[in-house]
């Protein structure tokens, strides 16, 4: 039974990675203007189904309508993000070196730009029903890059998914695209999945979600005759540093501002400051006694989905079990249903360094605090974190000028450092970066949010003794396309 299952499976891919390569040798060709257009018309069609998507998302996940409502903003914002890009046009990175006879040997004309990679597999996230799921920051920065795209929508808001897939294909009808540049698949299984990203004409493949799950797409992806890069978010505890200064001056401000992040979502966010160290003192003991009381008063909400809820019992429970770990506080409100009781725990410094269950995500309201003898022991637990999407420091003018080594320190941990704030909520920008060292992510050389996103759907091409008319619009002497290329070295504008 297994086997036929296999073989169901992989006659289903095959015939939608064949539409998915028909699709791209038609797309990649379309301009910028067009695909600029295409996406925009992706965001006004899922503008025009709001009310349902919310009210569907809302059943599927219990997510607040307030929420998913900004959700859907950040989708269609990012759509517009990337249509900018396309219109703006540098992204490509054109440089043209021509050819040069007075040079021995004479030079030849050598021209270079990013092209589109091929059809990329994008495996929604089950925590963003929208903004990085079906139409999120994955498929929108691929179709921008001139891919093709099938979607694998997450089985924990799959009516969402097949609402929102409704709302690409009509965007694709009134841009006249092939119909199969966007492609939507539901499976419970992991048979289809592996199918899919073992296929030959998978260029890439876009994920978001657990540690194990990234880890197995990554090991598919790897298991093919021709690898495929897998651009995987898996695994963050984004360690918060508390430095001595900023502790004495605002023990009650940092555990109101950590407790509302920390609980924010029922810390359902990849960004969820999972880790805070200090060093013990009285500043520490009034920051934790705070702490206790504003995690005291949040009420449970229900988490996403029950799968969610039985795995961070089962992982906030293994951390409790911990030697030498010790509850803070945990939330004295009622719980009911998948309705998780936010929980502060605290562990030596010692023990953290020599333990590493204490290492791994706890996806929801749980946060670990180091309490740490001295900065050299600060400093050795900090050293113990693996890579992260984002690390972030409490310091005051003084605190930043005493501790610099710490804070170098904290640079070569993740994608992201943040001074005075929280690592909840990324913002979808040109300078942002969602990303970071292993396990993190599988490449710590690109972003999952902003801008840049798009690079890691292309690749580079070298075009050599090219005529004029056989280059691309973006490599030609007579560039109809505004965009900023460097030329023998000069960084110039096309336009000018």
């Amino acid at each position: 039974m297994a086997t036929e299952l296999l073989e169901e499976k992989s006659v289903q891919a095959a015939t939608i990675m064949q539409q998915a390569q028909e699709a791209f040798d038609s797309y990649k060709k379309a301009g910028a203007a067009v695909k600029a257009a295409f996406l925009q018309q992706i965001a006004a069609s899922i503008e025009s189904y709001r009310e349902v998507l919310v009210a569907t998302a809302q059943e599927e996940t219990h997510l607040p309508l307030p929420r998913l409502n900004g959700e859907i903003s950040r989708t269609t914002g990012q759509l517009q993000l990337f249509a900018n890009v396309l219109l703006e046009g540098s992204w490509v990175e054109a440089a043209i070196d021509m050819a040069d006879d007075t040079r021995t040997p004479a030079r030849p004309d050598i021209r270079k730009m990013k092209v589109p990679s091929g059809p990329v597999i994008v495996f929604g996230a089950s925590n963003f029903p929208f903004a990085f799921s079906t139409a999120g920051g994955d498929t929108a920065s691929a179709l921008a890059a001139g891919c093709s795209v099938v979607i694998k929508a997450h089985p924990a808001h799959e009516k969402t998914s097949n609402l929102v897939y409704k709302a690409i294909e009509e965007a694709i009808q009134k841009s006249n695209l092939h119909q199969h540049v966007v492609q939507h698949v539901s499976d419970k299984g992991n048979a289809l999945a592996k199918a899919l990203v073992q296929h030959e004409h998978a260029a890439a493949v876009g994920f978001t979600g657990s540690l194990a799950g990234g880890k197995a797409i990554w090991q598919y992806a790897n298991e093919r005759a021709c690898p495929i890069p897998v651009f995987a978010e898996m695994s963050s505890i984004n360690p918060v540093v508390l430095f001595p200064d900023k502790l004495q001056q605002q023990p009650a401000q940092l555990a109101q501002l950590y407790a509302a992040s920390i609980t924010a979502g029922m810390g359902q966010f990849c960004t969820n400051p999972g880790l805070l160290l200090a060093v013990k003192g009285e500043g520490f003991q009034l920051f934790l006694q705070h702490l206790g009381e504003e995690i005291g008063k949040v009420a449970p909400q229900p988490m996403l989905h029950e799968g969610i809820y039985c795995n961070w019992q089962r992982a906030s429970e293994e951390i409790l079990q911990q030697q030498k770990v010790e509850i803070v506080v945990q939330s004295a409100q009622q719980a009911t249903g998948i309705c998780p009781l936010p929980v502060i725990a605290k562990v030596p410094a010692a023990t953290f360094i020599q333990n590493g269950v204490l290492k791994e995500e706890v996806f929801g309201p749980l946060s670990l605090v180091v309490e740490c003898e001295d900065v050299h022991e600060l400093k050795q637990a900090l050293q113990q974190v693996k890579g992260q999407l984002t690390t972030t420091l409490m310091a005051t003018e003084k605190d930043l000028e005493q501790f610099t080594d710490i804070i170098a320190l904290q640079q070569s941990l993740a994608g992201r450092i943040i001074i005075n704030s929280v690592p909840t909520g990324v913002e979808v920008c040109a300078a942002m970066v969602h990303g970071g060292p292993f396990p993190a992510t599988t490449d710590a050389r690109f972003t999952s949010v902003g801008s840049s996103a798009i690079q890691r759907w292309v690749r580079p091409l070298c075009f050599q003794g090219f005529p004029d008319a056989l280059l691309p619009d973006e490599l030609k002497n007579s560039n109809p396309l505004h965009i900023w290329r460097i030329v023998n070295n000069q960084l110039t504008n096309s336009a000018l």
